[in-house]
């Protein structure tokens, strides 16, 4: 789901990844025609980087725990 936001509203990814100030960055690159596509690609990449975050710490708390 957060792919699909990410290509059609890329600043609103930011906001629940927990990047406010890229967010609004984000949307004022998003405002301009030329600026939408990097924005978007912007938008995926930082959701890419935010999944494999969860998955490092998701696997260095199971780790702590064993």
């Amino acid at each position: 789901m957060r792919l699909i936001i990410a290509i059609f509203l890329p600043f609103l990814v930011f906001f629940t990844i927990g990047r406010p100030l890229a967010g609004i960055v984000c949307l004022i690159l998003q405002i301009t025609l030329i600026g939408w596509l990097p924005a978007a690609i912007w938008a995926v990449y930082a959701l890419s980087q935010y999944k494999t975050d969860v998955k490092i710490r998701k696997a260095l708390d199971e780790r702590g725990q064993a």
